[in-house]
């Protein structure tokens, strides 16, 4: 078992309470005044829309909980990590910790329905982050800008979240370099700071620029965990299309999600109609794998998979920034609707992460 970051220290005794899940339906069941709430990291194969650890975090603090577990649904592998904050308390407002699924069966069989202490002890203190910035090509107002975020949870490396999507954006500067000429468009790295605590690299950056002058963002978070490349569009027609024209030109498969994906530093621009892409990796079953976990280390990653990523990641840098690419900003309106209409919403409502 370890604390999952940014919680408040403090120790707390409550009725344990197996949610099972941890649904809406599940929170509006049962009665939590005062006690430790248990939810697995999943959802069922049938539920219409996927549920984020903040979203079941704060439907327990709603429902009066005293502390939160969060139940790795994996079978073998380790306690999870992961924020729960908001910008405007990131110690969170209960106690949370991550068990194994294992540590998890254990408490429901033995303890559900008696009373558990929950001790959470944690150093929080002032820290400086930073993003860093490099820029190639031309000299245009139009850019775009091709990001990762450096840090990760303090449990292990992060070589998957997001160790490797930071040594990506390395090795596309160190190809477009050699490749300058070919780029019509000023392309603009960016390596966030501080998005596990909330996006706030990337949400200061945002802020800071002048979004109309970006194309695009080609976001890497994830990449290298699996040999196929995922990426999420955001509704971007244009986006999904090069991201194929790419695959076909090397014969190598990338697979396209048109859906919308605000878990990533991507959204902070994405979110206001800016078209970016979420880069990562298509992987075997469901859940995070060994990301958020002390096993998030580099040899779980293949060389391999980083260059023939690498090669078709620098082939989409390039064509982003032809000329001949075009792709319009969608309306705050039109990103909202397209939340709404799947099932996106509500969840980001409950978590305090609507911008609308």
């Amino acid at each position: 078992m370890h604390r999952a970051p940014a919680k408040p220290e403090r120790d707390v005794a409550g009725e344990f309470v197996d949610l099972g899940y941890g649904l809406p339906s599940d929170f509006e069941d049962a009665d939590l005044d005062g006690k430790v709430a248990m939810v697995a990291s999943d959802v069922p194969d049938w539920y219409d829309r996927y549920l984020h650890r903040r979203e079941k975090y704060y439907h327990a603090v709603d429902a009066g909980a005293a502390a939160f577990v969060y139940r790795n649904h994996v079978a073998g592998q380790l306690p999870p990590t992961g924020s729960v904050g908001t910008d405007e308390r990131p110690l969170g407002e209960i106690p949370a910790v991550g068990v194994s699924k294992e540590v998890g069966a254990r408490l429901a069989r033995k303890y559900d329905g008696e009373t558990v202490d929950v001790s959470v002890t944690a150093e929080v203190g002032d820290a400086t982050s930073q993003n860093v910035h490099a820029t190639l090509g031309p000299d245009t107002e139009a850019e775009v800008l091709v990001t990762s975020h450096v840090d990760a949870h303090d449990v292990a490396e992060g070589a998957m979240d997001n160790g490797a999507g930071t040594a990506m954006v390395v090795e596309l500067a160190g190809a477009l370099a050699d490749r300058e000429g070919d780029l019509d468009t000023k392309v603009h790295f960016v390596c966030f700071g501080a998005e596990e605590v909330g996006l706030v690299g990337s949400a200061y950056d945002a802020a800071n620029r002048d979004r109309d002058d970006v194309r695009a963002v080609l976001n890497l978070d994830g990449v290298v965990a699996g040999r196929t490349l995922k990426c999420y569009v955001h509704g971007f027609d244009a986006l999904g299309d090069a991201a194929r024209e790419v695959a076909d030109r090397f014969d190598h498969p990338i697979s396209v999600t048109p859906e919308m994906g605000p878990h990533s530093d991507h959204w902070e621009y994405v979110k206001f109609g800016v078209p970016g892409y979420h880069v990562t990796s298509q992987t075997d079953g469901d859940g995070r794998g060994w990301g958020h976990t002390h096993a998030d280390t580099l040899d779980k990653l293949e060389a391999r998979t980083f260059r023939e990523q690498s090669v078709l990641l620098t082939e989409l840098a390039v064509d982003l920034a032809d000329d001949g690419f075009a792709v319009a900003h969608a309306s705050e309106a039109d990103v909202a609707a397209a939340l709404e209409d799947e099932g996106l919403a509500e969840g980001m409502k409950v978590t305090g992460d609507w911008p609308y």
